[in-house]
């Protein structure tokens, strides 16, 4: 199942992380919406889902006046804003800044940096060299959030750039317009 968060383990992590704390459980006995959003996958899809949500240790079952319900581990909500970090909002129009996301993360936290990576693909940031990435525009509220949740943004250096030499192939590759600058050299 698709959505506007990808997969059904982003959308069973969004819910659950909005959910107020916690997301009843078994999911028959949910809000109808959240069954309905949820159960379009089947219930036995999405009951693997969860399971191994829980074997990844991003969810738990948290028991509360005889009920239960899913609540998300430290790692579940990290993941969770890891994916509405992902989410692009629609770009405005280019104010003629270039975005450049310096990195020079340590092998011994590959998997983050792997995640960085993604998020910036997402962002629409394209690979200038080896860990430096190029975008006309800003991440996300949220992205930053996840950076800095993440220890990340010791690794990372964000820098908003003027004007980049020849930056005639990188303008097409954003499909973007030329815009005059008062000086034309770097």
């Amino acid at each position: 199942m698709s959505s506007k968060y990808g997969s059904l383990s982003g959308t069973l992590l969004t819910a659950i992380g909005e959910a107020t704390g916690f997301f009843e459980w078994p999911i028959e006995y949910s809000e109808g919406w959240r069954r309905k959003q949820l159960m379009r996958a089947g219930k036995k899809t999405c009951y693997e889902t969860v399971r191994r949500l829980k074997k990844k240790g991003l969810v738990k079952v948290v028991s509360q006046n005889g009920r239960e319900f899913l609540a998300l581990t430290k790692a579940g909500q990290l993941e969770k804003l890891f994916i509405k970090a992902g989410i692009q909002s629609g770009q405005e129009e280019w104010d003629g800044k270039w975005r450049l996301m310096i990195f020079d993360i340590p092998e011994n936290v590959r998997e983050k940096r792997d995640k960085l990576r993604w998020l910036l693909k997402r962002h629409g940031f394209k690979k200038l060299q080896a860990s430096v990435f190029i975008c006309p525009y800003s991440l996300n509220r949220q992205a930053i959030e996840f950076l800095d949740q993440t220890g990340l943004s010791s690794y990372i250096r964000i820098l908003r750039v003027e004007e980049i030499d020849n930056d005639e192939i990188l303008r097409k590759q954003f499909h973007l317009k030329s815009v005059n600058h008062t000086n034309s050299r770097p």
